[in-house]
């Protein structure tokens, strides 16, 4: 599943290449999504001009101008790339894959949603989009100014859940997904298991800088591409091929030589060298 660097590698490579151009049509192929696209998206997007994308979370938030005179009201295209969901920008004339479900049009460029398990989202929202359900609930972004370890240290406190499902749990901290907090706790030196009520101030601001470094580190690599995940032109982040733990059960550990471990934690694979990691 895509997670915040990926999200965020596609945020500029499209905002880069789109940003003010003005949609010449909207084309539904499939609408059946994990929620259906609406029908009338064609209406609410024709003629408007793409102001900026941000992004919250894993969700990208497609900003437009409406122009004046057109009787639309402004809103924003909330988009979630699901499991295995790709924007791509192509030639409109580009033969569309059996998975690709919905185009946005842009004269001589269009942005094709790809999507094969549909598990994504393409909403739009008329009303503040922070507000929306799927975002209103979401935790702080761990590459703001307030993410640091006295926040992480206040977070944690009087929580016996394991520290690793603490990083990844989203109405907590957004968009550290396995691979990022694997190898930020690697980073940080701590193991993957440990209560999050254990941390103390100093090992909290080690773990907080060990996130922010990876996630930046991730985004300048392009993000992981595991599956499914390409960026906009087609290409692949290449951050898998850096990981110090995650993936390699059994490799030794880049640092100390021990064998990487792997154990099953939140139905998910949990990586972590237990002479580095304490």
């Amino acid at each position: 599943m895509p997670e915040l660097p990926e999200v965020e590698v596609t945020r500029r490579g499209l905002e880069g290449s789109l940003r003010g151009d003005i949609v010449t049509d909207v084309i539904i192929r499939d609408g059946r999504l994990r929620w259906p696209v609406d029908a009338e998206l064609r209406h609410s997007l024709r003629q408007a001009r793409l102001a900026r994308i941000d992004r919250r979370g894993k969700y990208l938030l497609m900003r437009w101008d409406m122009g004046i005179g057109k009787g639309k009201r402004a809103g924003t295209l909330i988009v979630h790339l699901g499991m295995s969901g790709s924007l791509r920008i192509v030639r409109p004339d580009q033969a569309p894959d059996r998975h690709d479900h919905v185009e946005l049009v842009f004269g001589d460029r269009c942005l094709r949603l790809r999507d094969p398990r549909r598990f994504g989202a393409m909403l739009w929202a008329t009303g503040p989009a922070e507000q929306h359900p799927l975002l209103a609930h979401l935790g702080i972004e761990p590459l703001s100014d307030g993410f640091d370890g006295a926040w992480l240290y206040r977070a944690l406190r009087g929580r016996s859940a394991p520290v690793k499902s603490l990083l990844m749990n989203n109405r907590l901290i957004v968009g550290v997904g396995n691979i990022y907090a694997a190898e930020s706790l690697f980073r940080s030196g701590v193991r993957p298991g440990t209560p999050g009520k254990r941390l103390g101030p100093a090992r909290a601001d080690r773990l907080a800088r060990a996130v922010r470094e990876t996630l930046e580190d991730a985004i300048a690599l392009g993000g992981s591409s595991l599956r499914d995940y390409l960026h906009s032109d087609g290409g692949a982040g290449c951050f898998q091929l850096t990981t110090m733990v995650y993936g390699r059960a059994g490799e030794p550990c880049r640092l100390c030589g021990t064998p990487i471990r792997v154990q099953r934690q939140a139905q998910r694979s949990t990586y972590y060298c237990p002479n580095c990691q304490k």
